[in-house]
């Protein structure tokens, strides 16, 4: 490597997800997940919208746009802290899902689902157990 080359770092990495109700979208995600909208995008009044969601570090980005991304997409999230948002789903008694915690070899993990089909699995490695 050159002086004038930098080494090589990628950034954070932000999901593109498929919503087609922003009400739905806006329930479960701000509403159950605690997210906050951080902007939101259109090309006029009778376009989709084009968001962008976060919560604590996690950004995730909503889209109308056909073709934006397939419904039904799995991702993993890793995090601290999992036993207080799992607390917190709960105590959202959110009427469309109760997720449980689970023990899974050498992590927890809370998986949720939206009204799209799109899951989320959250975990937290335990101590020494990260890949």
């Amino acid at each position: 490597m050159t002086a004038s080359e930098q080494p090589i770092a990628f950034a954070q990495v932000i999901p593109i997800l498929r919503i087609f109700d922003i009400e739905k979208a806006h329930q479960f995600y701000l509403g159950f997940l605690g997210f906050s909208v951080d902007w939101e995008h259109r090309h006029g009044a009778n376009f989709p919208l084009y968001l962008q969601i976060s919560r604590q570090g996690l950004k995730l980005h909503l889209s109308e746009h056909a073709g934006d991304a397939t419904p039904g997409s799995n991702m993993c999230v890793p995090m601290k802290g999992i036993r207080t948002f799992h607390r917190e789903r709960t105590d959202q008694n959110y009427r469309y899902m109760k997720p449980e915690l689970q023990h899974m070899d050498g992590r927890l993990e809370l998986q949720v689902t939206d009204p799209f089909g799109n899951r989320i699995r959250f975990m937290e490695h335990a101590e020494g157990s990260e890949p």
